[in-house]
Formats: structure tokens, C-alpha cells, sequence
């Protein structure tokens, strides 16, 4: 299987838009969508308690992230490796992991930025250079999503997009504010043989209610016809010279 439903949610610490911390609403957003792999970010405390494991818990997914730990994290149903996270400056963050879907790898970049575009400007440029996008060893297909904090055609929109493919789908993309979602704040680009089958908003009421941001969910497809090459296959441990 090459395709997976990827939910992208910035939860506020489970801090609802009419002020009620409750983790059981951002539990119940979650199911609804039924995705495979959730990139979640502002986690934080509910009531002095990590929620990640209970969310994890009740979700029947593994919980994913630094092991310094941070806003941001995965749950996800299938396994994900090389999970680290990069701080952008200026309280911005980068959660890179990397999963394999039918024997393709999708490199996975959790982003949360800041709204102020100074900061948002070098964050950019951060998360575009040598230890993140910019790296060349990253071959196979990327998907990059998140909250990335801008209003309107905000500073580093320009340079994202001129690297990256934004995705097009739902055709109305507000997220935030959860009560009346005009701004499309948490999105997704691409890069490489990936493609996105569907995608939608969750504006249920219990959505609106449960977080200040909506939840983007997308159907993802990685149409790279060549498969990375495990560690594992090579044998001896080391590099041989090629004949001729």
C-alpha cells in the first residue's frame, strides 16, 4: 500500500476556542478522520499531564518525537524512523521523520513558524537550507505540513513555493480561527512523486469547539517508481568498485 490519510493538527494544547482544556475533544476530532499517520503540533500539558500517551493510548497509534521532546510529535500507525527535531529560531520548530508506505519512502516535515515575518523570514530559510530541504541526501518524495502562521501571502511564501508544490485541495482552506475559519494557516506542500487523492476540513462543531485551529486531512499517494535501498541488502558493510 502506497497511499495513507495524513491528518495535520495544531491543537493548542488542547485549549478549545471557548477557553476549556479538555483532551477528549481533540481525541474525538482525531478518530472521526481515521487517519494513519496524525502530525500534531502545540502539544504541550492538559491539566500537568503529557497528552500525547493518552492520546496514543486511546487512538491505537504510536507516539513519535525528539527525544528532547517539544511542541510538536507524531501518532501514527505505521512505523517512522529517523525522527529528529531542528529548532528554525525564534520559537519555531521542524519535526523531520521518515516512513515507508508499500516499500516507498515519504520524508515527513512537521512545521510550526511564527506569525511575525522577521521571524518567519529567517525560519524559512532555515527549514529551505542544507540540514532540512536543501539537504541533498533526501531522494525520495517529501511532504511538508504544519502551521505556518501567516494571515495573508505572508514573508517566505515565495520562497516555499518556488521549491515546493502547494497543495491545491479543499477548494475552501480556512483553518483559523476554529470559530470562523477564514485563514488557511495549516497546509501542506509537496515535492518529488507524491500526490494527494483527497483532501478535506474537519468544521464539525466539535472541531470548532475543541482546538483554535481545524484539522486538515489529506489522502496521500507516492507515485516515485523507485524504491529506496535498505542497509541491510548491501552486503559485506562496504562500497565495491563497479566493473569497467
Amino acid at each position: 500500500m502506497n497511499t495513507a490519510r495524513i491528518m495535520t493538527y495544531n491543537i493548542h494544547r488542547c485549549r478549545g476556542s471557548d477557553g476549556q482544556v479538555n483532551p477528549d475533544r481533540i481525541l474525538n476530532v482525531i478518530a472521526d478522520a481515521a487517519p494513519d499517520i496524525v502530525v500534531l503540533q502545540e502539544l504541550g500539558a492538559a491539566h500537568h499531564v503529557d497528552v500525547l500517551p493518552y492520546l496514543a493510548e486511546r487512538l491505537g497509534l504510536d507516539a513519535f518525537r525528539d527525544a528532547g521532546g517539544g511542541p510538536l510529535a507524531y501518532l501514527s500507525f505505521f512505523p517512522l524512523k529517523a525522527v529528529q527535531n531542528f529548532d528554525l529560531g525564534y520559537g519555531g520548530h521542524c519535526l523531520r521523520a521518515d516512513v515507508d508506505l508499500g516499500g516507498k519512502r515519504l520524508h515527513l516535515f512537521n512545521v510550526y513558524l511564527d506569525s511575525f515575518s522577521r521571524f518567519r523570514n529567517h525560519q524559512v530559510t532555515k527549514l529551505l537550507g542544507s540540514e532540512l530541504l536543501g539537504n541533498p541526501s533526501l531522494a525520495c518524495p517529501s511532504l511538508l505540513l504544519g502551521d505556518f502562521a501567516d494571515y495573508f501571502w505572508g514573508s517566505g511564501n515565495l520562497a516555499l513555493t518556488s521549491v515546493l508544490r502547494r497543495t491545491r485541495w479543499p477548494l475552501w482552506r480556512g483553518t483559523y480561527p476554529a470559530r470562523f475559519p477564514v485563514f488557511d494557516r495549516d497546509r501542506a506542500y509537496l515535492r518529488g512523486g507524491v500526490r494527494v487523492l483527497d483532501a478535506s476540513v474537519n468544521r464539525c462543531y466539535l472541531a470548532r469547539q475543541a482546538s483554535k485551529h481545524l484539522p486538515l486531512t489529506l489522502t496521500v499517494q507516492i507515485t516515485d517508481t523507485r524504491r529506496p535501498v535498505r542497509l541491510r541488502q548491501l552486503a559485506g558493510g562496504r562500497m565495491e568498485a563497479a566493473p569497467g
